[in-house]
């Protein structure tokens, strides 16, 4: 053949093969015999391999693996991939109805889905073409894992139509696949895995694709990154069909349903038949059907208002309750620990499980030497379910929370309103250590070589008592430490050097001001700029902040009325540290011009960008591009068909442009 025949005869079988693939795979219709797909798919590789410039992203043959990765690269989602809360009874979700039912003022419809057991992904589609995949991560920044994705079959490396599209699903592992993985490594000596989501985040976390394209991995897609409306759809059930039409395998036993009760009734139906799946589920996803109404509800810190994760019933097991040990956190809540004699339960063995607070041990009667039921809550928590008090033999001892700290022998109080002992001691070494244990941590001030044991060292050779102590460290100090040598010690004064010129945001999650996690300090960072001028805000000036609500506002205030906080915060400026919000310079953006440092919202159909590539621009300008409307929203850009965003803008006498005035703050040509 010449080469316009080749170029020809690649993209005929380029077509053909994905076709079938997507036939055989996730519709399960093959469409030709298994020695036809071979057929052709030989042909192809041969032709690749004498044309390597014909080898094309999309092609099937990319599904077989690559050559060997020298490490992940880090992706930053466009859209957050948020956790979701969670239900575990039927009260939970009537309480989640009531809330969901007041914030739209309407009834609403839901949408079930079960909750696939394995690894959260995001892929991007550029012109109908797979360019990229990634994990969860910390929900905002996750690792790429491009290569490996690929090798699923399940995964269309080209879609129907070409669009440029984010995608979320869940890799996951069938049971067979399970079966069989542990079953070779079991033959080669292997240690098998515990479930199958821990094999299918093994699988994908491998730097060698091959090892990926070998697991007989799955993927089944349950969204678009942000709402799904900017593709025309008007509901999370439209949105699933839009995206099997595209060419995705999306999970069929889904049900939309119109009231909670309906819900209800879904969820114990899959309670029943969870075990006749070839695919493991840890429970059910609820979210509010429209879009119009999950923009009404919008979001907390963590999650969205418009979706709850129903989790099923943890598996029990019986073990003996050996002691009960006390530990103080951060926060001075003093936490009692059961020590079990070692138990296998949910892919792992657990020796400790948590017992709560001392209401919960006296409510069930819990005591040391009792033979007692165990799960993890969530799937992920050891905890004590309960005592098998018909198995006692008298020998069991009852347990009493002691008065006093059992770190340092402060009297422990009980808050108003709170079930926890607390130690308010701001000088009790447990929470000390706690404290700097988290200031140092990566999502915080990322201080690499400063662990749990190093730690210790320092607080018993009285070289630090707080976080700000960290920064008066010395060579000669750390050259004293057990197990510290001249190059540790060398680069732990770097880190620690290096740490400074944090953002804020990082500064503000790692002091650890209750119930502000990562995303809260980044919004607080985003809004005032700099420490002082949070400082100065009062509840009010908080709570006007989209996404912070009293409990956050009321703890950062009480937090920094505190004289001790404000001593080590002085000592904090006085060595060196930044103070001030960085996200602009760190991206290079423009702290300058129509869209730097400005929060804006798209709405509606635009007809010369796509809603992508507008994102994109306004964050190239330094814009910050928001979901929603709110009274901190700057402008909104609305094309045809906008809908309530639009009135919200005007009702909050919001600026609104048109998509020719987006252009011309562009500074593109229409």
């Amino acid at each position: 053949m010449d080469r316009i025949e080749l170029e020809k005869r690649v993209e005929e079988l380029n077509n053909l093969l994905h076709e079938y693939g997507h036939a055989y795979y996730v519709l399960d219709k093959p469409l030709v015999s298994d020695a036809l797909y071979d057929q052709y798919m030989q042909e192809l590789l041969e032709i690749e391999a004498g044309n390597p410039d014909l080898i094309f992203p999309d092609s099937p043959s990319q599904r077989v693996g690559g050559e060997v990765l020298t490490g992940f690269g880090k992706v930053l989602h466009t859209f957050p991939m948020l956790s979701l809360s969670n239900a575990f009874n039927d009260e939970d979700l009537r309480e989640f109805d009531r809330r969901a039912q007041a914030a739209a003022g309407h009834d609403i419809s839901y949408i079930c889905e079960l909750k696939i057991d394995g690894l959260a992904i995001a892929i991007r589609y550029e012109d109908g073409k797979f360019v990229q995949g990634s994990t969860r991560g910390d929900g905002r920044v996750g690792e790429e894992i491009t290569m490996n994705l690929k090798t699923i079959q399940t995964i269309p490396l080209r879609l129907k139509e070409p669009v440029s599209i984010e995608v979320r699903g869940e890799a996951y592992m069938p049971k067979k696949a399970f079966a069989k993985l542990n079953a070779k490594r079991d033959e080669a000596g292997e240690e098998p895995f515990a479930n199958p989501r821990n094999a299918a985040a093994g699988s994908l976390r491998q730097l060698d694709p091959k090892i990926a394209a070998s697991r007989n991995l799955a993927v089944f897609v349950y969204g678009i990154g942000g709402d799904g409306s900017a593709y025309g759809q008007d509901s999370q059930s439209d949105a699933l069909n839009h995206l099997a039409k595209l060419g995705f395998e999306t999970n069929q036993e889904r049900q939309r349903c119109t009231s909670i009760e309906e819900v209800i009734d879904y969820i114990g139906k899959w309670v029943e038949k969870r075990a006749d799946l070839d695919y493991e589920i840890d429970g059910i996803v609820v979210k509010v059907d429209k879009f119009e109404d999950q923009e009404q509800l919008g979001f907390t810190a963590k999650s969205p208002k418009w979706a709850i994760a129903y989790k099923f019933p943890a598996e029990e097991v019986t073990t003996k309750l050996l002691d009960i040990e006390l530990s103080v956190g951060r926060t001075g809540v003093v936490t009692p620990t059961a020590i079990l004699e070692p138990v296998h339960v949910a892919g792992s063995t657990v020796g400790r499980a948590s017992l709560h607070n001392e209401d919960l041990i006296k409510e069930k009667d819990i005591r040391i030497g009792d033979s007692v039921i165990i799960r993890k809550a969530g799937d992920i928590i050891p905890e004590v379910v309960a005592p098998l008090i018909e198995q006692r033999t008298g020998e069991e001892l009852p347990f009493d929370m002691p008065t006093e700290c059992p770190v340092c022998d402060s009297q422990l109080i009980r808050i108003e309103g709170e079930v926890a002992l607390r130690c308010v001691n701001p000088t009790c070494p447990a929470q000390m250590k706690e404290a700097i244990i988290h200031f140092v941590s990566r999502n915080a001030m990322n201080i690499e070589g400063i662990g749990e044991r190093v730690v210790d060292q320092l607080y018993e050779a009285s070289l630090v008592h707080d976080v700000a102590d960290l920064y008066t460290l010395t060579t000669e100090q750390l050259l004293n430490l057990e197990r510290m040598g001249e190059k540790s010690v060398s680069n732990l004064l770097a880190a620690i050097e290096s740490s400074k010129e944090n953002s804020l945001e990082k500064m503000l999650f790692g002091l650890g001001i209750r119930h502000v996690g990562e995303k809260a300090a980044r919004i607080l960072a985003e809004e005032f700029g700099t420490l002082s001028a949070l400082m100065e805000a009062n509840a009010d000036r908080l709570i006007s902040i989209h996404e912070i609500g009293d409990k956050v506002a009321d703890s950062i205030t009480t937090y920094f009325d505190n004289e001790d906080v404000l001593e080590v915060l002085h000592k904090l400026e006085t060595y060196g540290l930044n103070m001030v919000y960085k996200g602009l310079e760190k991206k290079g953006l423009p702290t300058e011009g129509p869209f730097a440092g400005k929060t804006v919202v798209l709405t509606g159909k635009l007809s010369i960008l796509s809603r992508g590539e507008a994102k994109e621009k306004i964050e190239a300008l330094g814009g910050k591009v928001s979901g929603s409307v709110s009274k901190k929203t700057d402008i909104v850009i609305a094309g045809e068909d906008a809908g309530s965003k639009l009135a919200k803008a005007e009702e909050l006498d919001i600026p609104v442009w048109d998509e020719a005035e987006l252009i011309e703050a562009l500074g593109e040509k229409e």
